[in-house]
């Protein structure tokens, strides 16, 4: 019996952690427990004590150019506890044997260091704080280390919670025995994960029915999508616990956990980037509308092809295959993934996640990639179409009215009537100044004109 701690029970791990350990136990290729502890004091564990840790979920999608809705019951939670009211649970776990993995997912600001922590607390004290006192006990029970696989959305999250625990040993004044343990007996793995949960459904329609698919209520049913990818960084024993291949989501140990990473940002992250200006103004609500467009679609997959692809890796075969999966997750009719949602934060969104792809386009070939340009030259005709209304900044686009959300100052200067070619310029907002790429300043400012007339530039 392998058995994991698991930090957090939100949706997003019991669709994707719980559901690859499920597919374990039930396929045979291991005896996997799960135990999750609640990592906060908000929120009630009712609905686990009422369903006895039993619930399914429901991956819909498109599978080989089909919608499917497939069903799934997940029976790999042993228990749900609350350390805040059952410490004695929860310690335990520390001091059992069989403990292999701890999985966290307590948001991106959830792995952090408050030096005003005191070890004697719990309820206020981060989550890194708790899982040093965990690791203590465990420490002093004489047992082995474990593996920690944090899935939260930040660069090197197992480095930034190893971090965070280190610095905790050191406030503390724990025992140097106990800060060599954990060097030498935990292994931090980083980890990338890919996979769109929305959760449970909102509306009663929705509510009904997957009432009528699972046969009956289940108020812990969690919907996601198909695709799931699991990027896990190979340290110590780790194959010997988290197997490879696909077990419900597809799991993958790698020494370049930065390959998937970088695959995920520019690819899925920066096509979405890329077109969600151009779609916006060109009247699209979602990103499956725009995958049903026949202009729009074609813009996402000349992008990849010639422009994104060729500069991720050089196994362009591997990006190619992942590139056609990103398609057709833009294809899940289920989804609903509105364009103004994906639009929060573009200026800095366009900087991470398609400036990289842009540079290298540039390098290679020296001049700038064309759908690229493309995609940034609608992003700054929306943003340079800024109308202050109290405190919103809205755009008029076809057949209605968005409001726009980012970072203030950008926004105001839009608003203020700020030139677009001077913000290109600005290496506060970028980094550098875009301008220096040759005919990148004129081709945008051209575009922008062309835009403002009602052309099309796809």
């Amino acid at each position: 019996m392998v058995k994991i701690l698991q930090y957090g029970e939100g949706n997003f791990l019991r669709t994707f952690v719980d559901a690859y350990f499920d597919d374990l136990n039930k396929n045979g290729a291991g005896m996997y427990e799960v135990n999750i502890v609640k990592p906060i004091t908000f929120g009630t564990l009712e609905r686990f004590e009422k369903q006895a840790n039993k619930y399914h979920i429901v991956l819909r999608g498109m599978e080989n150019g089909k919608a499917v809705e497939n069903v799934y019951a997940i029976d790999s939670l042993a228990q749900v506890i609350d350390p805040f009211t059952n410490p004695a649970a929860y310690y335990a776990l520390a001091k059992d044997p069989d403990l292999k993995i701890i999985v966290s997912n307590t948001t991106e600001a959830g792995i952090c260091f408050h030096d005003s922590d005191e070890m004697d607390g719990f309820e206020t004290i981060t989550y890194p704080a708790k899982l040093t006192k965990f690791l203590y006990e465990r420490f002093n029970a004489g047992l082995d280390g474990v593996y920690l696989l944090p899935v939260e959305l930040i660069d090197n999250n197992a480095d930034a919670l190893k971090t965070c625990v280190e610095k905790y040993i050191e406030l503390w004044n724990l025992p140097a025995e106990f800060k060599a343990w954990n060097e030498a007996e935990n292994f931090y793995c980083n980890t990338l994960v890919d996979r769109i949960v929305s959760g449970y459904p909102r509306d009663e329609e929705t509510k009904a029915h997957l009432q009528a698919l699972i046969g009956k209520q289940d108020d812990l049913v969690s919907i996601g999508e198909p695709f799931g990818l699991w990027a896990v960084e190979k340290k110590g024993d780790i194959a010997k616990y988290i197997k490879e291949g696909v077990h419900n989501i597809e799991v993958v140990l790698t020494n370049d956990i930065g390959y998937y990473k970088k695959r995920k940002v520019r690819v899925l992250n920066g096509s979405h980037t890329n077109l969600v200006p151009t779609a916006l103004m060109l009247g699209a609500v979602t990103v499956y509308d725009c995958m049903t467009d026949k202009k729009l679609s074609a813009f996402v997959e000349d992008a990849l092809k010639a422009e994104i692809i060729p500069f991720v890796s050089n196994d362009i075969q591997a990006t190619t295959a992942f590139a056609d999966s990103v398609k057709d997750r833009f294809m899940n009719p289920f989804l609903n993934h509105q364009l103004v949602s994906i639009s929060l934060n573009s200026i800095s969104k366009w900087r991470a996640r398609v400036l990289p792809s842009f540079k290298d386009y540039y390098d290679c070939y020296g001049e700038v990639a064309p759908c690229l340009t493309i995609g940034f030259s609608y992003l700054m005709a929306l943003y340079s179409s800024i109308e202050k209304k109290g405190d919103k900044y809205i755009v008029q686009v076809p057949n209605r009215e968005i409001e726009l959300k980012d970072d203030l100052p950008y926004l105001e200067y839009f608003a203020n009537g700020g030139s677009v070619i001077d913000f290109m310029a600005n290496a506060d907002v970028w980094g550098e100044d875009l301008t220096a790429y040759a005919g990148f300043a004129d081709a945008v400012f051209g575009n922008v004109e062309k835009i403002k007339k009602g052309i099309c530039l796809l």
